[in-house]
């Protein structure tokens, strides 16, 4: 793309960024007219009398000083290349060219027409709210003067307060009303193409009304799976392969495949009663995690997801072991499907199965592994945590990535994947590496907060990291020495972690708290339901303790023993996840943080 040509590139031209300037500033001329006529006053800006006017015949729009300037924060890879990209464009054309015509790429207005929108939507949100505010205060001080007159039977005071109440500044005043009509038509001329359906479903999205239909499906899948696995649990007996004699090839392959579909399966239900927990509770999970309301996952969404995923499992399952049975050499093709099957399910480009949450969950794991390119949000960080308690979850995603791609289905020879120095140098890699995406964010987050808390937080993943390669330092060689190491650095981590979990994430063990233990303010109202919890936690947190007993049990044993605590570790999880979310809607509260800060993006040039 010729950009650096003044005339040769229609994305950067000077006559496309005088029309984008001259467009801004019809926008800009409507926008302060309406915040004017409601009483917004602007400090450091000339009045509407005072500003310039365009000429060739655009009289009365204002004129956008020189000095003002596009400002998208480079805050990811793509956005670091089109500053440079600008930034040369405009040194290349610098002699001659006019200071007010600098090159703007279109991406970097595509970007800045998107923060506008938002903050009018934030702008919009936050009149809404102040309109039930005023609703809300009219109608209790209505009821407490009922009340008042039940009990005091003084009608004539009542009438009294009633009057004051009445010719109050909240109660009379129309001015957010105005300013909410005066948005909503700026929004729908400029952002909706004067489409007032479409206006709404920004300025007031609302989620989709629930249907018995997704209650029905998880009903029926729930039920199969149940039947299935009932038929499975039967298959597997007579056929004794999960007997100490039994067919070890097959629950080598197995269930590293399996295993990964169940946790999988196992984090999106206890999601899902993390979503049904924080609805009963009023908390606002989607303006946490800035999740549009109208696509946002439901409870029930998530639960059909673990059910619909679990039977697919299982009728794999129970397919593989009849084509074993058979004597079918393509029966180890099955769980290869299966991952084909759930990987393009993921990529599907078709809106079906739940398209926007699955391009969400992509751009985030993006975001995540690669840290600390990107900016860190609030989604961001709270699925890597996540991925933290899906250790097992990985490795079992290592195996079936070399078992399958490599081939090896065809000949069996499982003992290439789990016997070759590659494959325990790479097991090695994939235990430290949610924890190193974490350690990334927490750094990224101190680097634009100065945050010390970040720094710290950064240590607490660090230290998980020394443990996680203590312990398998332990595995390659089990002496004493390591032994004690193993207790020493996982010890030391646990405790660093448990003190985050209670102090830091759940605000727990606050000083002088009226309630001991605890925060001043709790959503629950049992308060034994929180001593649980932690209890609960730290006993999960000491899981690791077992890579030390070394408990003498046959291979099937030991996968099941390795199953039940990775899913021990994922429950931990999910319990965790209510109390992380109850902690940041509390912190929000104190803050009267209800509509998220939307940055505009411009900045003024600085001038001698």
């Amino acid at each position: 793309m010729p950009a650096s040509s003044p005339s040769g590139s229609p994305d950067g031209s000077v006559e496309q960024q005088q029309a984008q300037m001259t467009e801004g500033a019809a926008v800009a001329d409507e926008v302060m007219a309406a915040l004017e006529r409601n009483g917004v006053s602007f400090v450091g800006l000339p009045g509407k009398k005072d500003a310039k006017k365009e000429g060739s015949g655009r009289g009365g729009r204002l004129q956008l000083p020189s000095t003002v300037r596009i400002d998208i924060p480079a805050s990811n890879p793509g956005r670091a290349a089109l500053k440079v990209w600008e930034e040369l464009v405009n040194v290349l054309r610098k002699d001659g060219a006019d200071p007010a015509a600098a090159f703007v790429h279109r991406k970097k207005v595509q970007h800045a027409e998107k923060n506008i929108r938002d903050a009018f939507m934030a702008l919009y949100r936050g009149l809404e709210l102040l309109k039930k505010f005023s609703s809300l205060n009219v109608k209790a001080f209505t009821k407490i003067l009922k009340k008042f007159v039940k009990v005091s039977e003084q009608q004539r005071a009542t009438d009294l307060f009633s009057q004051k109440v009445k010719r109050s500044s909240f109660s009379t005043s129309d001015k957010v009303l105005q300013l909410s009509d005066e948005v909503e038509a700026l929004f729908l001329k400029h952002f909706a193409g004067n489409d007032r359906m479409v206006a709404m479903k920004y300025l007031n999205p609302q989620q989709p009304k629930n249907t018995h239909m997704i209650t029905f499906l998880v009903g029926l899948f729930t039920g199969t799976f149940v039947s299935l696995f009932i038929i499975y649990a039967i298959l597997a007996h007579v056929s004794g392969i999960f007997a100490s004699t039994g067919n070890t090839a097959y629950m080598e392959v197995v269930y590293h495949v399996f295993s990964m579909f169940a946790l999988i399966s196992l984090h999106c239900f206890l999601y899902g009663c993390n979503l049904f927990m924080w609805k009963s509770t009023r908390i606002n999970q989607n303006f946490i995690f800035d999740f549009a309301p109208n696509t946002a996952l439901t409870h029930r969404d998530a639960f059909l997801m673990s059910a619909s995923i679990m039977c697919t499992v299982v009728a794999a399952l129970v397919i593989n072991l009849f084509l074993r049975n058979a004597g079918a050499s393509y029966a180890n093709a099955v769980p290869g499907g299966l991952i084909v099957l759930s990987a393009g399910l993921l990529l599907c480009p078709f809106n079906v199965f739940y398209r926007s949450t699955r391009y969400c969950f992509m751009r985030i794991m993006r975001n995540i592994m690669f840290s600390p390119f990107y900016k860190v949000l609030m989604a961001d960080f709270f699925m890597a945590d996540q991925l933290t308690s899906q250790i097992p979850l990985l490795r079992h995603m290592e195996f079936a990535a070399c078992y399958f791609m490599a081939g090896s289905f065809r000949a069996n020879p499982y003992e290439t994947c789990t016997t070759s120095q590659q494959y325990k140098h790479l097991a090695y890699v994939i235990s430290f590496l949610p924890y190193y995406w974490r350690a990334m964010q927490c750094l990224r987050r101190y680097i634009e907060e100065h945050d010390i808390n970040q720094l710290a937080n950064a240590g607490k993943y660090v230290s998980a990291m020394v443990a996680a390669a203590v312990r398998f330092k332990y595995n390659v060689t089990p002496t004493p020495f390591w032994m004690w190491m193993v207790l020493i650095s996982s010890s030391g981590a646990t405790v660093y972690q448990l003190y985050w979990d209670f102090v830091k994430d759940w605000g727990f063990f606050t000083p002088k708290s009226k309630n001991l233990w605890l925060r001043d303010d709790l959503i629950l109202k049992n308060k034994f339901t929180y001593y649980i919890s932690m209890m609960l936690n730290l006993v999960l947190r000491l899981a690791w303790a077992q890579s030390v007993m070394k408990i003498r049990i046959n291979k099937n044993e030991t996968r099941l023993l390795d199953f039940s605590l990775a899913s021990l570790e994922i429950i931990r999880r999910g319990h965790w996840n209510f109390y992380r979310l109850e902690n940041e809607h509390l912190n929000n509260v104190g803050k009267f943080r209800a509509v998220k800060t939307v940055p505009l993006p411009f900045r003024e040039l600085e001038t001698d």
